[in-house]
């Protein structure tokens, strides 16, 4: 008999917060052809000629202001989930990161080392983004050919309007937004290159080609990052009742010169409050563990910067991380995996677009 178990996926983080191993992790991760999309040659000499000088020491900083005595948080954030999951079930689940450690093929080890011969494999990203879900099932799967070519996979589809995830997303908002001490409630997605979005349309003439490309049906919506964080917003809003004038969506974390999705947050929130808006909430539905993105960039960037231009009050909502709702969604979807209601995934993600 098969032997079942489950894998988490998510970025990664560097093993400390100090310059050198700031400076691996940030090679690996921009070296990445699913990250920067340029060709070899380019992307070598921009990463190691004119990137990795400079920018470590300051990422290091970046990370050191959110780093626990016991480590990362995205890491001990993801390590949680990964127990509390274990917990409710009577198969093995292990951690792999995309990037640094817990690396994606010492989990895979682990697993075969166990007997696993079918396995679950879940990333933890809600969108589909080639520099993310993709990137990391790739990646993934590589892993399982060279350690177990036969294994079987199933492969967790992105699940930016799952009910269950929309539920879990409103229950962690809410001892925030029933309050109503807010004018407005920011959400903020991790931004991609608007050429990301053209080279995930299989069909390439409808992202950015066609008008509101994102409210026109369409099968790139499938690979659509822009399309399913708008969606991800509309089931939150629609079940948590906010009315349209007290929230906005917008993306963070842009790198380089070329156009990335708009609007930005930094500049957003600057905006909103030279505008006279006092009180903002900001929440970070493609993350579902608080990270540098979250706590860094946002709670104390954002923060600072809402503040200095005008704004009063301002509250980073927290990511999904080890709530129960979170947890139980996880768990719905392993059972129903189990339950043989999940249809088994090819070596690629079907949605997955050759490149």
């Amino acid at each position: 008999m098969s032997k079942k178990g489950v894998i988490l996926l998510n970025l990664g983080s560097p093993d400390s917060a100090e310059v050198s191993d700031v400076r691996r992790y940030l090679r690996e991760f921009l070296m990445d052809g699913r990250v920067l999309d340029a060709p070899y040659a380019i992307r070598w000499f921009l990463v190691n000629c004119l990137i990795l000088p400079t920018r470590p020491k300051e990422s290091a900083a970046a990370y050191a202001s959110i780093w626990r005595d016991e480590g990362s948080p995205l890491i001990l954030i993801s390590e949680g989930q990964q127990a509390k999951l274990a917990e409710r079930l009577d198969i093995p689940v292990e951690l792999g990161m995309r990037y640094g450690t817990p690396s994606t093929s010492g989990a895979i080890e682990s697993l075969v080392k166990q007997g696993v011969d079918d396995l679950f494999i879940v990333p933890m990203y809600p969108h589909y983004a080639m520099s993310s879900y993709e990137t990391a099932v790739v990646h993934t799967m590589d892993a399982i050919r060279e350690q177990m070519p036969d294994m079987k996979t199933t492969l967790l589809q992105p699940f930016y309007q799952d009910p269950a995830y929309i539920d879990a997303l409103v229950e962690r908002a809410r001892p925030s937004l029933e309050k109503g001490d807010f004018d407005k409630l920011v959400f903020s997605f991790h931004g991609i290159p608007q050429r990301h979005l053209v080279k995930g349309d299989p069909s390439h003439n409808h992202c950015l080609t066609t008008h509101d490309c994102c409210n026109t049906c369409h099968p790139a919506h499938g690979t659509c990052y822009r399309h399913q964080c708008a969606m991800t917003v509309e089931k939150f809003v629609a079940a948590a009742g906010l009315p349209k004038e007290k929230y906005m969506m917008t993306f963070q974390s842009r790198l380089g010169r070329d156009p990335w999705l708009q609007p930005y947050t930094d500049k957003t929130l600057e905006q909103l409050a030279k505008e006279g808006t006092t009180r903002v909430k900001v929440m970070c539905p493609a993350f579902t563990a608080d990270c540098l993105e979250t706590l860094e960039e946002i709670a104390e960037e954002g923060r600072d910067s809402f503040l200095e231009a005008g704004g009063e009050d301002f509250e980073q909502i927290p990511c999904l991380n080890e709530h129960d709702k979170f947890i139980d969604f996880l768990e719905g979807k392993v059972n129903a995996w189990l339950a043989g209601e999940l249809e088994h995934a090819k070596a690629t993600p079907p949605a997955y677009v050759q490149r």
